[in-house]
């Protein structure tokens, strides 16, 4: 699994671990949406485009 301070670029499915959150209906809605919005303006796929915001997220927490 990447270290959120290498970017490496995206791992592979089979090295990709799952994390599962509970949000109310809006915000997972928001997500996904915001997902899509940055697959579609960037061209990358939805798996590149989690894991950019699960780094920029723990960058931002500085974790």
């Amino acid at each position: 699994m990447n270290n959120p301070q290498d970017n490496t670029g995206p791992c592979s499915l089979d090295e990709l671990s799952q994390i599962k959150l509970f949000v109310p209906p809006n915000l997972y809605s928001a997500f996904h949406r915001c997902v899509w919005i940055r697959v579609n303006e960037t061209g990358k796929n939805q798996l590149e485009i989690m894991q950019e915001m699960v780094e920029e997220f723990l960058k931002k927490h500085q974790c």
